[in-house]
């Protein structure tokens, strides 16, 4: 019997240890990197019809700010993101070259299209394929790291951005 149980701890343990989720290394990104850009995303030969103008940049700064900054933080380097390295796979910052590698026809369709079955969500219906565009030439400008601050919402001041209360409630 006490063969059998340690058999059976052996395995519990083994399956643990199996389950645990840990951060992909250089290989598995390396590889997951490639597959992405070649099989899984699509828009590769899509072009980008607004022009890489400073005005169409605002543009862009304001529709990311609404739509992305939640999960990038307004730089798209995802300052102030409180969970950003610590989701499975993590939110990767939007500078790094396995984004800037991407053609725009290809940001256009992650952005489109969300990324499964990571955290990527779709935006098809949220925003609007002009907003869409405007956010890709927002990403091929991203400012400095932290120079545009943190998402209200992690502030950490529960009123910011909230409209007062006119009445009160008793």
């Amino acid at each position: 019997m006490d063969k059998r149980a340690s058999f059976f701890a052996c395995c519990l343990a083994a399956v643990i240890a199996g389950c645990k989720a840990t951060p992909p290394g250089k290989w598995e990104t390396s590889l997951m990197t490639k597959v992405k850009h070649s099989v899984t995303v699509g828009g590769k030969h899509g072009r980008n019809p607004l022009a890489d103008i400073p005005a169409n940049v605002q543009d862009g700064r304001i529709a990311f700010s609404h739509y992305c900054a939640a999960c990038h933080g307004l730089d798209g380097q995802n300052t102030g993101v409180p969970f950003a390295d610590r989701m499975s796979p993590p939110v990767p910052q939007l500078n790094s070259p396995q984004v800037q590698t991407y053609t725009d026809g290809q940001i256009q369709w992650v952005i489109e299209n969300g990324i499964s079955p990571s955290g990527m969500p779709a935006s098809k219906g949220i925003l609007t394929e002009r907003e869409i565009w405007t956010i890709v030439v927002f990403i091929r400008h991203l400012p400095a790291a932290g120079s545009l601050g943190e998402p209200q919402m992690y502030s950490g001041d529960d009123a910011a951005g909230c409209p007062k209360p006119t009445a009160q409630v008793r």
